[in-house]
């Protein structure tokens, strides 16, 4: 301890740069791909661990669990799930515009069903991922680093020939930013990579001659062609996706509206989502031209049916359709990747252009180690047509060797000591040998076979094939147009192969217009069971069952349909509810939890006042709480456009009582849980705004709390029972807010 040093540092500069040094990590080994191969780190560790275990396109598949074992031991110690949640998508053709992984078993759905569980389902690689992907790898392409650990060896980048941040597109959150970047077309992008090679000067505009935009997996109709063109420059914006729509005849003149393919966005829980929100068209009478809607998807595709009654204007239900529901979606753009080692957000000709570089940087190291490889066989194969020509002296010189360093040390440098010799010329041929070291250990390793006529001959062909790789080779390197070529023939080979037909449609359609049915506005009764199921009925229908209707229902209440509902809450809180969004027909319907038409949680949160807000535009409100504390409040204060707002200022531990509509006429009488009385005019009552605490309307003893607040006007005679007795209200003394009040009589 002794040699221990304490360095003083100040507090928010330590946590500053802490914070940055998580954040960057998470951008960088987490959340973003690299602009290079458009993997992040959890997708290049699966899959050079599938090619590490030799799952191949073309061995038998190998259980999921093992290959996330292996990869979770070897290469990215961070949890089983996110690998395997990896894997699973890399799989999933659905999501992606190639799949990287070929699996077998339940890979989850596009409807949002989850994969089975790793021990059951098993994968192997992709046949395009072992070619494009992982190929070459032996002849020195890339770096590898270190793992975790420093036990293994794992490629920083993989050499991936395809611009695969645009094929497959990524999603990614990191720390104070996320990537969100499109698929695309394989046979468009080697298009465009291509025309970027012969033309560095193309310009974006020009490049979306061969990209017209996205292609998603799930197919669909881009609507906004023209927003695309700022969108690619910039790497940011918003594409417009809408499902693809038919319609169908049937018998009677009826008609079907056919959805075959869904937005991009629509993938998972989302087909479940549009089902109920056309269902909650139905239920809030927003249409009345939907018979039925059957979800009839399949492995074959997508199909969503919507039956529609006869003179139905199709065109209208379906605009409302797009506006409505998740039918038409908005994809955000952000295409933000790691390039040269920090995050930066990306131009379609900038993605391009590192792509291609990179596509440089691979060649050159591949050619370089290649040529490297022919110089090396070319020594050797010299070597051995050298020694075909003395073959009779070399074989002399072995015979006449003591040892292998001795008949080495004569064919590199000429040493003939110690060596017998049939003759003096043979001696003195000898001493004239220079063999390089490579060659004589090739002649000393050669088998006699090799001697043959034919095997001679084949070894000056195979010298011959040397020569022109070597010119090749050489040609690639020192020629910038010879490697566009070669790097281009590879990109053709790959279209030819993989590209498929774009699946989704780039074009520019109008805004959805629809005319919104006119509301027919009419009074209605709202019914509201302690359950907080809610519905409306008119008027009439309420006067014929109003026994059952008041004994059934909690709060009734008369509103306009084209209102809304205010629910005020024992925390202060303020709910509104469009009267429209609650179910409106028969009594005996069961109604709707108010749950799901607002921001209300009927498990945490308890109703004390409702009214709709027709009240807001005349009324006072008298808010009292369980600390005692009240104010007026004007109801104009909760004319708000928010579905959910503070309606009070509470202390802590404190709650709201009661919410009654007051005027400066009237008594107000607090009681309290102990039993204590206090009457006082509510005109002594101060109006505050809603964010107010408020005044103190009577001192409470200890434990004591605010249990019932009754009104009544001045000269009135009212009863009211409280804790099994009746009381009188207007023969309690008259006193002054904020007193202590007057202890019930027993």
């Amino acid at each position: 301890m002794e040699n221990s040093q304490i360095i003083r540092t100040e507090y928010s500069d330590l946590m500053k740069k802490s914070y940055i040094d998580y954040a960057m990590s998470v951008i960088v080994s987490r959340a973003l791909p690299d602009v290079r191969d458009g993997l992040k780190p959890v997708q290049r560790r699966t899959l050079y661990d599938m090619y590490e275990l030799g799952i191949r396109y073309d061995k038998p598949y190998r259980k999921c669990a093992r290959i996330v074992g292996d990869t979770m031991g070897k290469y990215h110690p961070h949890g089983d799930s996110s690998i395997y949640e990896a894997l699973v998508v890399m799989a999933q053709d659905f999501k992606k515009g190639m799949v990287l992984v070929d699996g077998h078993g339940n890979f989850g759905s596009i409807e949002g069903d989850g994969a089975a569980a790793m021990r059951y389902t098993e994968a192997r690689l992709a046949k395009i991922t072992q070619e494009a992907f992982l190929a070459d790898l032996d002849k020195d392409i890339i770096d590898f680093v270190p793992n975790f650990d420093e036990t293994e060896k794992e490629p920083s980048v993989l050499p991936v020939r395809v611009p695969n941040l645009l094929l497959n597109g990524a999603e990614g959150i990191a720390v104070g930013m996320a990537t969100s970047i499109p698929t695309h077309n394989l046979g468009e992008i080697v298009d465009a990579v291509k025309a970027y090679m012969k033309n560095n000067d193309i310009s974006t505009k020009q490049l979306m001659k061969y990209i017209k935009g996205p292609d998603f997996p799930t197919g669909g109709i881009v609507v906004n062609k023209d927003e695309l063109l700022n969108i690619y420059e910039t790497g940011t914006g918003k594409i417009k996706i809408r499902g693809k729509v038919d319609v169908e005849e049937v018998k009677g003149g009826r008609k079907k509206i056919i959805i075959s393919e869904i937005p991009y966005t629509m993938i998972g829980a989302g087909i479940g989502k549009f089902l109920n929100d056309v269902a909650n068209l139905i239920e809030t009478k927003k249409t009345n031209d939907i018979v039925d809607i059957s979800n009839q998807s399949s492995k074959e595709g997508i199909r969503i049916v919507i039956e529609v009654k006869k003179d139905t204007d199709v065109e209208n239900l379906i605009n409302m359709l797009y506006k409505k529901t998740r039918l038409e979606d908005t994809f955000g753009v952000n295409m933000l990747a790691v390039a040269d080692g920090r995050p930066e957000v990306l131009g379609l000709k900038k993605i391009i252009e590192y792509h291609v570089d990179f596509q440089f940087e691979l060649a050159t190291r591949k050619y370089r180690t290649l040529l490297n490889k022919e110089k090396d066989k070319k020594e050797i194969q010299e070597g051995l047509i050298k020694a075909c020509d003395v073959i009779d002296l070399i074989i002399e010189i072995l015979r006449g060797s003591k040892s292998v360093k001795e008949a080495k040390a004569c064919l590199t440098q000429g040493i003939t000591e110690n060596i017998k010799f049939k003759s003096k010329i043979s001696q003195k041929m000898a001493s004239m040998l220079r063999f390089t070291e490579r060659q004589a250990t090739a002649i000393l390793e050669m088998r006699l076979y090799k001697l043959i006529g034919l095997e001679i001959e084949a070894l000056m062909k195979e010298h011959e094939e040397t020569l022109k790789n070597i010119a090749r080779y050489e040609d690639i390197l020192n020629n910038y147009d010879s490697m566009s070529e070669v790097i281009m023939e590879d990109l053709d080979a790959l279209k030819k192969e993989y590209a498929v037909k774009r699946r989704t449609v780039i074009e520019n359609a109008e805004e959805a217009v629809f005319e919104e049915k006119k509301v027919e506005e009419q009074e209605v009764v709202l019914l509201m069971d302690r359950f907080g199921y809610a519905k409306t009925v008119d008027v009439s229908t309420y006067e014929r069952n109003k026994e059952a209707a008041d004994k059934e229902n909690k709060y009734i209440l008369t509103c306009m349909n084209t209102g809304k509902l205010m629910l005020f809450t024992a925390d202060g809180k303020m709910h509104q509810v469009k009267i429209q969004d609650l179910p409106y027909g028969k009594f005996r319907d069961k109604g709707l939890p108010v749950d799901n038409v607002s921001n209300y949680d009927s498990t945490k949160e308890e109703i004390i006042y409702i009214c709709d807000d027709r009240q807001l535009y005349f009324a006072k409100f008298l808010f009292v709480t369980k600390q005692g504390m009240l104010k007026k409040v004007d109801g104009s204060e909760f004319q708000v456009a928010k579905r959910t707002i503070a309606a009070t200022k509470l202390q802590d531990d404190d709650a709201v009582v009661s919410i009654q509509i007051v005027n400066d006429s009237q008594n107000v009488v607090l009681m309290t849980e102990n039993e204590y009385v206090l009457r006082f005019a509510a005109e002594e009552v101060a109006e505050k705004k809603k964010g107010a605490v408020g005044v103190r309307g009577i001192r409470l003893q200890k434990k004591d709390a605010v249990e019932k607040v009754v009104l009544f006007e001045e000269g009135t005679e009212a009863k009211v029972m409280f804790h099994e007795k009746e009381i009188t209200l207007n023969r309690l003394k008259l006193a002054r807010r904020d007193g202590i009040g007057t202890k019930m009589r027993k």
